[in-house]
């Protein structure tokens, strides 16, 4: 298990600092006593720091239990062996992605489709009707875009005399 030792140092550090990060976690201050003659770009700021935070704190969380499967598979001497397939992962790649539980061929390679934004399952890759339950009435259902470009677009010069 010695090969290991660098790599479970590393991993000890790692979520030393993380769990230091949670545990310093400052809340953002406003840049204002009160929120009635704000700026509505101000409020937005605070919100986005509250967000940023919020979002790094989740990623902190999942790499620190990614650490903490990883360490025991350490010390129970399975670390190293794919899960999927009890192949040995290499080094290099145990070095680049020291929690990875899985082998390159086994690694999570799909798109999660329930991450994907609501957005996508309206719109459409056609411009002809972009939104499958759109108002008839919005659209005279023709490419306008090629109307359009016989007047002039962006590849043609745009002053004609």
């Amino acid at each position: 298990m010695s090969k290991y030792n660098k790599l479970k140092d590393t991993l000890q550090e790692r979520l030393s600092e993380l769990e230091h990060s949670i545990d310093n976690d400052e809340e953002f201050e406003t840049t204002e006593l009160s929120n009635y003659d704000n700026h509505p770009a101000d409020n937005a700021t605070d919100l986005t720091d509250k967000h940023t935070r919020l979002a790094l704190r989740k990623h902190y969380e999942e790499e620190i239990a990614d650490i903490k499967e990883a360490l025991i598979a350490i010390d129970e001497g399975n670390y190293g062996k794919c899960t999927e397939c009890g192949k040995e992962i290499p080094l290099e790649r145990l070095e680049a992605v020291p929690t990875t539980t899985t082998c390159v061929e086994h690694a999570q390679q799909q798109v999660n489709e329930e991450i994907r934004p609501l957005e996508e399952s309206l719109l459409n890759s056609t411009t002809d009707q972009p939104v499958d339950d759109e108002d008839p009435r919005i659209r005279d259902y023709e490419n306008s875009f090629e109307i359009l470009e016989e007047v002039g677009s962006s590849d043609t010069p745009s002053d004609k005399q």
